[in-house]
């Protein structure tokens, strides 16, 4: 498993969003990104996580920050999510988990007793540079947007 840490340069990435158009990180030069990577679509935790980012989405816009989340679920999945949700940011369908291993968020999970690979929640808040500013783990899923205005905010 990578460790990405503040100040290394945010791993490049070219992975289909839920229309199936490919998003690189090119796309997201000279911007504020906030790249989140939650573990699976239309699951408690992971809609508080987006609904939360939805709700707080303009806040997000007004300080010029992007959102992107990233699991391993297919494009058709993610519509539907974004669909369920009224979800303004698009969703990268990682489904061979190359930019999941990049950033270095797959790994050995305990849940209820049992262990097994999986998405660890993981935010990486890169600069207009394309550097990781702040590593949000295990972030708060009903006030993520709060961390990520207050760790951008920090740094500037």
């Amino acid at each position: 498993m990578k460790h990405l840490k503040v100040g290394d340069k945010a791993p490049d990435f070219n992975v289909n969003n839920e229309k199936g158009e490919a998003v690189s990180m090119a796309d997201f030069k000279g911007q504020k990104l906030a790249i989140y990577f939650y573990p699976k679509d239309m699951t408690p935790g992971c809609t508080n996580q987006a609904c939360n980012l939805t709700e707080n989405y303009s806040a997000l816009q007004d300080e010029g920050i992007a959102i992107v989340g990233v699991s391993a679920d297919d494009e058709a999945r993610h519509q539907k999510f974004i669909d369920k949700h009224s979800i303004p940011f698009t969703l990268l369908a990682d489904v061979d988990k190359k930019m999941i291993n990049d950033y270095g968020v797959w790994g050995l999970k305990k849940f209820m007793g049992k262990e097994y690979d999986g998405i660890h929640r993981t935010t990486f808040l890169i600069n207009e540079e394309g550097i990781i500013t702040h590593i949000i783990e295990k972030p708060k899923t009903k006030a993520h947007a709060e961390e990520i205005l207050a760790a951008f905010n920090e740094n500037n």
